[in-house]
């Protein structure tokens, strides 16, 4: 699937506040020139099936941007774009480097078409600078995830699509920034179920910023283009590649899977003898969470316990005990934490081998050189039936490229 994307009027790296490309009436950004290229373009791919979408503009900024010039261009654009092809989804960015969208709230678009239109927000770790290394981690994801859901996340409750175009990290995986931010922002999406698209493909590039053969070290593939970068990152995000739950996915009735966002999969169990532990999402228990707090194996007696610090997290039929009952606690809301009967308060946690186990609960606030993302879950909502399929996500070079789902970043100049 392909959504072409309008990135820059004059061609180049993106972006900056003064590059004369942020904002409609900049030098070179033109409003009637922007929508007369908008309409060429549908017209051009209209009738290609497999350009799904057109992304109106890229990362609005600078000085001159204003939410009435935004909602004037960008409806005429959107407009422009239908009338030109009315297959595609039509795609709308906000403000402020495609990360604000809070003013949709109180004032909708008003467009003379309908079930097609697509908000998009970006979302790095460097979004927030170095909130991530100096802050605690749980503080900083649960004041992140909460800006996100007011700048652009509330968009799902009132029932529009919204894509993540761009998010991505260091995939040496030496960037203590993006890996923290990468573990929140994978809890938020899956419990979102938001669709997405990685920046980036490109494992080098010809020229950039006056640099030959520069090493693109968030790309997935490597500096030759010829093998992943980082396989255990494609892996970890395999997961999120499917729905959870749609919309128009109801393969089975909706349940709770337990997500742990630092490896990508979720707790699974190969029988009620076998420790818990984690593997792939698509192997799942399902689970219900009650109202009074008890994670019970869905079509079971079989509820979550915990023993003791540093044991096993088991399955147990009596489930009124407070060793039975789990909270989502910290800021983040991503641990599960429960109490012994002597009172003392643990996590669910994973160990070396992937088993699932009860530990204290650790980083919890103020601590910026601990790491809580062992101990990090997410309860998510799923309608997807349980499978043996492989991942999609394993290819052996560029071209054998995933057909399904897996949205590519290929944004290399202007369109």
């Amino acid at each position: 699937m392909v959504i072409l994307d309008n990135h820059l009027s004059k061609p180049g790296w993106c972006c900056s506040n003064f590059d004369g490309n942020g904002f409609f009436g900049d030098q070179y950004f033109n409003p009637d020139l922007w929508i007369t290229g908008l309409t060429r373009m549908a017209t051009l791919f209209s009738g290609v099936t497999n350009v799904v979408g057109m992304s109106l503009r890229n990362e609005l900024r600078g000085p001159k941007q204003n939410v009435n010039d935004w909602y004037r261009y960008m409806q005429k654009g959107a407009e422009a774009v239908h009338s030109a092809n009315p297959d595609v989804l039509v795609i709308l960015s906000g403000l402020s480097y495609d990360s604000d969208l809070s003013f949709i709230q109180n004032r909708p678009v008003q467009l003379s078409f309908s079930g097609k239109l697509v908000f998009e927000v970006h979302w790095y770790g460097f979004s927030d600078g170095q909130a991530w290394v100096t802050g605690n981690p749980n503080q900083v994801c649960g004041r992140v995830a909460k800006d996100m859901m007011r700048r652009s996340g509330f968009l799902v409750d009132q029932g529009y699509p919204l894509f993540v175009s761009e998010y991505g990290v260091d995939q040496r995986g030496t960037n203590v920034n993006d890996n923290r931010y990468l573990n929140c922002f994978l809890g938020v999406a899956a419990e979102l179920d938001l669709d997405w698209a990685l920046w980036t493909l490109v494992g080098s590039y010809y020229l950039r910023e006056g640099v030959i053969g520069l090493n693109e070290y968030y790309g997935v593939l490597n500096y030759n283009w010829c093998e992943t970068r980082n396989s255990s990152f494609i892996e970890r995000i395999s997961a999120l590649q499917s729905p959870f739950r749609g919309p128009g996915l109801s393969e089975t009735k909706l349940h709770k899977v337990i997500f742990h966002p630092s490896t990508g999969l979720c707790v699974i169990r190969k029988s009620f003898l076998d420790p818990l532990r984690l593997g792939p999402c698509a192997d799942s228990e399902s689970w219900s969470y009650s109202s009074d707090k008890t994670l019970v194996v869905k079509g079971t007696y079989f509820c979550l316990q915990a023993d003791e610090s540093g044991t096993l997290a088991k399955l147990g039929i009596f489930c009124s005990d407070s060793n039975s009952k789990w909270e989502m606690i910290a800021d983040s809301k991503m641990h599960l934490s429960s109490k012994l009967r002597n009172g003392k308060s643990i996590c669910l946690d994973v160990d070396s081998s992937n088993a699932i186990v009860t530990n204290s609960c650790k980083c919890i606030s103020k601590d910026n050189t601990c790491d809580p993302a062992s101990q990090w879950f997410k309860l998510v909502d799923s309608t997807r039936s349980r499978s043996e399929e492989q991942s999609f996500l394993h290819f052996d070079s560029i071209f054998d490229l995933p057909g399904k789902g897996f949205l590519s970043n290929l944004m290399v100049g202007s369109i």
